[in-house]
């Protein structure tokens, strides 16, 4: 029985020591000693009440002191609650503090809530990155396409980097520029034969502004000529005019041709009319011989007439022999 008891609160022990290593991060407090970084136990255990991962404060707050760079925890543990990568921010701050570049806990903190990258940002200050930009295409003055394509060096700036704009701005930037300055020239050929023009005039328009990075150089990688846009204009232009001639054509033939049923219609009715006349001759000579208006003689002589005529003719229109 007594075995048995021991057993139980041995167990018990053990349990409760379990417990107490599992919430009490000891391992990383004697880190922390042995790194002459002085972080009270009690600080730890506030950490896991507050719901504070004592290792992602701890560990980086151990790099930072190793580098010389004396950051309080509660600054730490206030951004890692704002939801911020506190590792991150000291990989920052030491990078900054190597390469000579001033960069305040503060300001770096911001940088990371506002979502940059600020490690990224620190190293492309260091080493410049280089963007490129897809093929741009512009149309010269005598109406021949080129194809420009553009490498823009840029080193990230530091203090624009909250609420500054980002690499897209850049590139549509500088697209602008190349579309205007090719769109200026005379000709292609003078793009082609000076594309450092583009450079010039692209870095005349000051496009860093409201950006989070400082432009060293614009380079231009490519130039290549593209569509005769000029002359494929032309001729849409003279296609576009074919067709409204021959719609106007159609639509002069149509009002003829409705000019002509109007007057085929015109004749049939006269004709109608010169029928009905002729059939009232008949009428009006059988009453004017039966009035004595018109003699037996003048009847045959006006026969005589019309027989002579239709004989004059038949003759006439028979075919030459």
């Amino acid at each position: 029985m007594d075995t048995i008891v021991m057993i139980i609160i041995i167990a018990a022990v053990l349990l409760v020591l379990c417990l107490f290593f599992s919430f009490v991060p000891v391992a990383l407090w004697i880190s922390a000693l042995a790194a002459n970084v002085h972080v009270g136990i009690l600080t730890l255990v506030g950490m896991r009440l507050r719901r504070v991962i004592p290792s992602r404060i701890v560990n980086p707050l151990i790099k930072a002191t190793k580098a010389g760079i004396d950051l309080p925890i509660n600054k730490l543990e206030a951004h890692y609650l704002a939801g911020g990568n506190v590792d991150r921010v000291v990989n920052a701050l030491i990078a900054a503090q190597r390469a000579d570049i001033p960069l305040e806990f503060e300001r770096a903190a911001a940088i990371d809530l506002a979502g940059r990258d600020v490690l990224e940002a620190v190293q492309m200050t260091v080493n410049p990155k280089v963007i490129e930009t897809p093929v741009v295409a512009a149309v010269a003055k005598n109406g021949i396409e080129v194809k420009a394509k553009a490498k823009v060096t840029v080193r990230a700036n530091i203090d624009r980097l909250v609420g500054g704009a980002g690499e897209q701005t850049v590139i549509a930037r500088v697209g602008e520029g190349v579309v205007t300055t090719i769109g200026s020239a005379e000709t292609h050929k003078e793009v082609l034969e000076n594309p450092d023009r583009i450079s010039q005039n692209v870095l005349q328009k000051g496009l860093e502004s409201g950006t989070a990075f400082e432009i060293l150089s614009i380079d231009i990688a490519d130039v290549d000529v593209g569509r005769n846009i000029g002359a494929q204009l032309q001729t849409d232009q003279a296609e576009a005019d074919k067709r409204i001639a021959q719609a106007k054509a159609e639509e002069r033939r149509a009002m003829a041709v409705a000019r002509e049923q109007e007057m085929v219609a015109a004749v049939q009715e006269m004709r109608a009319k010169v029928v009905e006349a002729e059939a009232e001759v008949p009428k009006a000579m059988a009453a004017a011989l039966r009035e004595g208006k018109l003699g037996v003689m003048d009847y045959y002589n006006m026969k005589n007439v019309i027989a002579d005529t239709q004989m004059r003719n038949s003759i006439a229109n028979q075919p030459n022999e």
